[in-house]
């Protein structure tokens, strides 16, 4: 499902979301490393004609995780222990966009958009969201979690600190 479609589906949401990774422009994006351990590592996206596009540098240790595996984790940017804004996360797929078309259409847009633009080749990934879930801190040590799933609505519970641990 493509970020339209998860915006349609959640959208509230993905309004969540999306304004935590445009507060910090940045995002941690977990990958499956050739002997199987977990790789994370910061990423710029780029939210295009209804796409979550990542771009990262030709042959980077990520891109080459994602062309050989294409699962991943993405995680909105922690900045604090206090993790003011809350913080959002997708599990889905890195899906290799190799149309040369479309990978000029984005750079140009990007370009646009930001004042910059990959130099030489790059790899670029649109991501295949298949669930998402948002954690907001409370100062008692409580979490409203909105967790979302295609084909379901999103589901929001507040799970309770009660001092030994949480509890829905």
């Amino acid at each position: 499902m493509n970020w339209e479609q998860f915006a349609q589906a959640a959208s509230e949401l993905a309004g969540r979301g999306r304004n935590l990774f445009e507060r910090t422009g940045v995002l941690f994006i977990g990958t499956v490393r050739r002997d199987g351990s977990p790789r994370v590592s910061g990423c710029e996206f780029f939210f295009f004609e209804g796409e979550f596009y990542l771009g990262m540098m030709w042959q980077s240790r990520k891109a080459l995780d994602l062309l050989r595996d294409p699962r991943c984790y993405i995680q909105s940017a922690v900045t604090d222990k206090n993790v003011i804004g809350g913080e959002f996360k997708l599990r889905g797929h890195g899906v290799a966009v190799t149309d040369a078309d479309t990978v000029e259409h984005y750079g140009h847009a990007l370009k646009e958009a930001t004042g910059w633009r990959p130099e030489g080749p790059f790899h670029l990934f649109a991501i295949d969201i298949e669930s998402a879930a948002f954690i907001d801190y409370q100062p008692n040590g409580d979490q409203l979690l909105i967790e979302w799933r295609p084909g379901s609505p999103a589901r929001e519970r507040l799970r309770h600190w009660t001092g030994s641990g949480l509890v829905d």
